[in-house]
């Protein structure tokens, strides 16, 4: 296996790489038709293995503190994408891709990243077992057909709402929970590097 730089040949590659990886998980419907691109300078390696993306990862870093990350204490770097095609997921290829990441933040003088991902258990512990420690947590609120009702509306005459995605960083997270059916915690990691 090969871990190198991304190039923008390996868009196709780096979709479908990510949108397998992602099929299982609480992000499923997270999915994108191009690869995104970065305000700032960024990281950007995949894994290949006979020709085939099988891993990614995507970071971007700051230049000043708090222009990208907002739970670093200096300068960070903000882990967008993180994935691993399934048939080769707990190969250590995640591990590799962070490992080759952090030699590439330390040379630009970057010694913290940060990362944001939702309540699926063995992510989550793939993220402490790497170093992370969770710093801070909001809920992702996924609102759908009649859960609209009272909540949202639209100003438009006959423009109905049938689904919206809202963050929710209140202190009443029970009864978001129990008013909405699909409400995922999403906990932010730091790791000192």
């Amino acid at each position: 296996m090969l871990i190198r730089e991304y190039q923008t040949d390996d868009e196709e590659g780096w979709l479908r790489c990510r949108v397998l990886s992602f099929l299982h998980t609480a992000y499923y419907d997270n999915v994108l038709q191009e690869k995104e691109t970065y305000d700032h300078p960024s990281i950007e390696l995949v894994a290949v293995e006979d020709g085939k993306i099988v891993g990614l990862i995507d970071i971007e870093c700051e230049k000043a503190s708090k222009t990208v990350c907002t739970e670093c204490s200096s300068l960070g770097g903000m882990i967008w994408n993180l994935a691993v095609h399934p048939d080769f997921q707990r190969l250590g290829i995640g591990q590799q891709l962070l490992h080759e990441a952090e030699k590439r933040l330390k040379a630009r003088n970057i010694d913290q990243l940060e990362a944001y991902t939702r309540d699926d258990e063995w992510v989550n512990h793939w993220y402490r077992k790497n170093g992370f420690h969770q710093v801070n947590h909001y809920l992702h609120v996924i609102m759908e057909n009649n859960e609209l009702n009272g909540v949202i509306k639209s100003s438009l005459k006959k423009v109905r709402p049938i689904s919206c995605f809202a963050h929710y960083a209140g202190e009443e997270e029970e009864m978001i929970k129990d008013k909405f059916n699909r409400v995922h915690e999403c906990r932010c990691y730091r790791k000192n590097i």
